[in-house]
């Protein structure tokens, strides 16, 4: 009897067990990236920052003879890194500048981005602070399906050389998209922007879904470049919109044309 009641209380216990040793310290994660591990990890809470750039390959990429230019810190990973259904309680960082990108006379500025050369997965989770990978080259394939994003998401300048998911990505502050080239058809059906979404100079090369997404606040396409297919059925924009000169192929387009086609 004494037996049975010993294995019910295990059995009662386990969930909480394994509950709580779904808690990551960001700092072991560092550790396998420097190892050149691949990381999984699925159901976790990763406490601390995710800070990606300063690994142990950093090398310097430029350093200018003037004082006042920036010098420019690469962090290459180089194994995949995959996320299932976990919730970043810090930054999550591939790309930081301490003067946050602002000259001082006598300071020199510093930026820190980092690359990745293998699979990158954050699916279904919840970045709770920051997350920045404006400069960030993505080498294989890049996914953020279903994943929210409490404060900006910087995707800046970012460079994907194969596709980039963002399906039904929920963001709940800016989303800045400015000046990316996306030269396999990108994916954000069903996305939601509650803030600005800026797809400002950015370049679709081999179209986009945009199916059912929802734009919130001010959807900012001037100067985008659009390719088909550039798919917007369904799409709602219930904030301001700037289209001008945005181009679908060589021919100047508005969002109203741009819907029209998916009727």
């Amino acid at each position: 009897m004494r037996k049975k009641v010993y294995f019910l209380l295990a059995f009662f216990m386990l969930p909480l067990l394994t509950m709580a040793q779904t808690k990551v310290d960001a700092s072991e994660i560092i550790a396998k990236i420097n190892r050149g591990e691949a990381v999984s990890y699925k159901n976790a809470e990763i406490t601390g920052d995710l800070d990606m750039t300063k690994l142990k390959n950093m090398k310097l990429k430029n350093e200018k003879d003037s004082k006042y230019d920036s010098k420019e810190y690469i962090s290459t990973v180089t194994a995949p890194i995959i996320f299932e259904n976990c919730t970043f309680k810090g930054d999550v960082l591939a790309y930081f500048n301490p003067d946050n990108g602002i000259n001082i006379v006598n300071q020199k500025n510093e930026v820190y981005n980092t690359n990745f050369e293998k699979e990158v997965r954050f699916e279904d989770c919840t970045f709770e602070k920051a997350t920045a990978f404006k400069y960030s080259e993505f080498e294989e394939k890049v996914s953020f399906a279903g994943s929210r994003f409490k404060e900006e998401a910087l995707f800046k300048y970012s460079e994907f050389e194969k596709r980039a998911d963002f399906n039904k990505a929920d963001f709940r502050e800016l989303a800045n998209f400015k000046y990316v080239t996306f030269p396999v058809a990108a994916d954000f059906k069903g996305a939601t922007f509650d803030d600005d979404a800026d797809f400002k100079y950015a370049k679709f090369e081999n179209g986009v879904n945009m199916q059912q997404a929802t734009f919130n606040d001010l959807a900012n396409f001037k100067y985008t470049k659009f390719s088909a297919p550039a798919n917007l059925k369904g799409a709602r924009f219930n904030g301001s919109t700037d289209f001008k000169y945005t181009k679908l192929g060589n021919r100047s387009v508005d969002l109203a044309t741009l819907q029209a086609r998916n009727k």
